[in-house]
């Protein structure tokens, strides 16, 4: 699906719309997509990673609202550096995982239920991206949506920091139901959440067993850069940094299952 115009809110569902922020590159792919959530004939709205602190953009997601709550998936800064600038101006409080990201409001854990906008979300605990990553759940008209912040991109795989939570969070959103919107921080939208997640898990397991074959070639001692080069020899070498960081994260996970 191709995205709009940076800075042009688009609708998604009926309860969610995407403003693209003007940051592309290779780990933000078009942008940092900014989630402005609330419900039919509801007047404030919940907004879900302000992105960088990008005045321009900003202000499009402020003029939004009015904005009773900021919620953040993770703390990478693409994410995040936005929020107090966005608390500042709206008044609204800043929820997330991590308590040092929070502003006059409580952290959350796995399962809180979050009211507000008409909605009610809920948050699911995805780590493995970070050690704070968090999906968000919600339901309208008997069709599931679940924001994925950066464990699930709408293309291409994320980084990874631990590789074992990883894949129990792809568990997790896997045994969502049949049909359930995704809606992430990166990319398009995904039509069937719980089919991407399964083929996020059959990727990780592919590649799991290349890097048991790279190591069986290199020695059980090999670097994370040496087995890249060995595995990722016909990828886009711009992409060897963050593929070094999920290779590493499958080395922990290979060797402490020693």
């Amino acid at each position: 699906m191709t995205h709009p115009a940076y800075g042009v809110p688009r609708p998604v569902s009926a309860v969610a719309s995407v403003v693209l922020e003007n940051n592309p590159s290779s780990m933000t792919l078009e942008g940092t997509n900014t989630w402005v959530l609330r419900a039919p004939g509801t007047r404030e709205c919940v907004v879900v990673d302000p992105g960088y602190q990008d005045v321009e953009h900003l202000r499009v997601v402020r003029d939004a609202g009015p904005v009773a709550l900021i919620l953040l998936t993770h703390d990478h800064p693409d994410h995040v550096e936005g929020a107090p600038w966005l608390a500042a101006e709206t008044g609204a409080p800043v929820r997330a995982f991590a308590g040092a990201l929070c502003r006059d409001a409580a952290a959350f854990g796995d399962g809180t239920l979050i009211s507000a906008a008409g909605l009610d979300i809920e948050v699911l605990y995805t780590p493995g991206h970070t050690g704070d990553s968090v999906s968000l759940r919600l339901e309208h008209e008997g069709r599931a949506q679940v924001l994925t912040g950066d464990t699930v991109l709408g293309r291409g795989t994320t980084v990874l920091s631990d590789l074992g939570a990883y894949l129990a969070s792809l568990r997790t959103l896997a045994a969502v139901p049949e049909g359930t919107l995704g809606l992430p921080g990166h990319g398009p939208e995904l039509p069937d959440l719980a089919a991407t997640a399964r083929e996020y898990l059959a990727h990780r397991e592919q590649r799991l067993d290349q890097v048991r074959a790279a190591l069986s070639r290199l020695g059980p001692d090999a670097t994370a850069r040496q087995v890249v080069e060995l595995v990722y020899a016909d990828v886009d070498r711009a992409l060897w940094v963050p593929a070094e960081a999920s290779v590493r994260a499958q080395l922990d996970y290979l060797r402490a299952a020693e």
